[in-house]
């Protein structure tokens, strides 16, 4: 497991003020499009989609996927 910083693009799944899930992102435009996909899906739910450019703590796994491990909002 090695875990590095990186500057990444996030799409957050935020309840009741909460973030609850966050995903990496390889463009801004991939992050707006599944935005759009879930927010699609799950219309009428007070779930909120945003999209971020922010610096996280990246897991790099054993099968190559990145993971986020923390953000870090300034």
């Amino acid at each position: 497991m090695v875990v590095m910083i990186e500057t990444i693009f996030a799409l957050l799944m935020i309840v009741n003020h909460e973030i609850v899930e966050h995903r990496i992102q390889d463009t801004l435009s991939d992050c707006l499009k599944h935005k759009r996909i879930a927010e699609r899906t799950n219309k009428g739910t007070s779930v909120l989609y945003k999209c971020i450019k922010s610096k996280a703590e990246i897991e790099i796994n054993i099968d190559g996927s990145h993971t986020i491990e923390k953000l870090i909002l300034e």
